[in-house]
C-alpha cells in the first residue's frame, strides 16, 4: 500500500510539472551507474547479471536529476523482476544522433532484458496507468501497475520519446530518446 501511495504521489508531482522544461545539465554515463547501483539488490536477487555499455561521446543532457534516475530505476527494476531468473539486463548509450520526430539532436538510451517478451497485443496498453501484462507476476514481484505510466510521463516532460519493442521468448527493449538541449 505504501508503494501504492508513493507512485500515485511521485506520478501527480511528474504531471504537474509536465510543461515546465527543465533546466539543469546531466550527466547520463554517472546517472546510469548510480541508478544501476540503486537497484543492484533487486537484480542479484533474481540472480540478472547487468552489462553497461556507453558511447565514448557527449552524455550530457539538459533534464531533471530525479525524475531522469526515477526512469532509469523503473526500468531496470522492470527488466530484472519481468526478466526471468538468471537473466541479462543490457543498458546502451548511444552516440547522439538527429531525431526527425523530435527535430533535434538526441542520446538514445536503451534498456533490454532477455526475458520472455510480451505479447504485441499488450505493447500499446504498457504506459496506462494500473495495466498489467500478467496480474499475478505483477503482485508477486510488488509492481503497482504504475512504473511504466511514470517513465512515460517523464519522459515527455523531457520532450523525449519513450518506445517499447518486445518479442516472445526473446525479450523487451525499452528505447529512451532524450533531447541534448
Amino acid at each position: 500500500m505504501d508503494r501504492l501511495v508513493s507512485d500515485l504521489l511521485l506520478l501527480a508531482k511528474v504531471e504537474s510539472s509536465e510543461r515546465m522544461r527543465p533546466i539543469k545539465i546531466l550527466d547520463l554515463k554517472d546517472l546510469i551507474q548510480k541508478s544501476a547501483q540503486a537497484v543492484d539488490p533487486i537484480i542479484r536477487a533474481f540472480d540478472t547479471k547487468l552489462d553497461l555499455e556507453f558511447s565514448d561521446s557527449i552524455s550530457e543532457i539538459v533534464g531533471d536529476h530525479d525524475q531522469i534516475r526515477q526512469v532509469f530505476i523503473n526500468l531496470l527494476e522492470n527488466a530484472a523482476k519481468y526478466g526471468g531468473t538468471q537473466g541479462r539486463i543490457k543498458v546502451k548509450l548511444m552516440e547522439p544522433r538527429y531525431e526527425p520526430e523530435l527535430r533535434t539532436d538526441v542520446v538514445c538510451i536503451s534498456i533490454s532484458d532477455d526475458g520472455p517478451g510480451i505479447h504485441k497485443l499488450h505493447i500499446p496498453r504498457l504506459t496506462e496507468r494500473f495495466y498489467r501484462v500478467d496480474d499475478h507476476r505483477s503482485r508477486e514481484v510488488g509492481g503497482t501497475g504504475l512504473g511504466l505510466a511514470i517513465v512515460k510521463h517523464i519522459v515527455n516532460r523531457h520532450r523525449g520519446l519513450l518506445s517499447i519493442e518486445s518479442k516472445l521468448g526473446v525479450g523487451t527493449n525499452c528505447n529512451i530518446l532524450l533531447p541534448i538541449r
